[in-house]
């Protein structure tokens, strides 16, 4: 393994649970789909920070934080399309997984619940792409694997910086709330799921 491994015992320390075994299987087993759903999920965020830039235009703190963000990941999304394009893989349309919407589902209405909640799903998207990232490049040829390894600092940073910015919104303790999503996530990586996908559950 030539990519350096960046620490990531924060993340560790912050998911309530590790990716399942079965998951990784269905990886392995399906590799031109997880490369389909990882360029799906690296547009996903960039949108997710755009929106936010649009939503909250006094905030400087996070609009200069989701503008770095936005750029990164469409860094990463045109890397995934190039080793996509190299390998031959198709970019058919897929449905989203219930991952990120079940997440969503959570966010309050009323701001800054709102704000605070939709960065603290953030922070938990970014730390499982994190986790899943390291967990499955292990088993990767070695082009799959370098690069995957690449990505991990850059995720473990937005993990970072979408907790401090929810942090700094909420104004108070956030750690009962990010503790109440975490176990939403947990039952969302640890359940059944329909199919497989980047951040699908255990395929059924």
């Amino acid at each position: 393994m030539n990519a350096q491994v960046p620490d990531l015992s924060a993340i560790h320390e912050f998911l309530l649970c590790p990716t399942p075994d079965a998951w990784v299987q269905a990886a392995l087993a399906e590799p031109e789909l997880m490369l389909v759903d990882h360029a799906n999920c690296e547009k996903k965020a960039a949108g997710t920070a755009l929106n936010l830039m649009f939503r909250y235009l006094d905030n400087f703190d996070l609009l200069n934080k989701m503008s770095r963000l936005a750029r990164e990941e469409l860094r990463h999304f045109e890397q995934v399309l190039a080793i996509m394009h190299k390998r031959g893989v198709r970019y058919p349309h897929i449905s989203a997984s219930r991952y990120a919407a079940g997440l969503r589902e959570q966010v309050r209405g009323a701001e800054p619940g709102r704000l605070v909640d939709t960065l603290i799903c953030g922070a938990i998207i970014e730390a499982r792409s994190c986790e899943r990232f390291a967990r499955i490049a292990p088993h990767l040829d070695e082009e799959l694997q370098r690069f995957y390894l690449s990505l991990l600092k850059s995720e473990a940073r937005h993990f970072r910086d979408y907790l401090t910015l929810a942090q700094k919104a909420a104004g108070e303790d956030i750690q009962p709330r990010v503790q109440q999503l975490l176990e939403v996530e947990r039952e969302l990586v640890e359940g059944d799921d329909g199919e497989f996908r980047f951040h699908s559950g255990v395929p059924a």
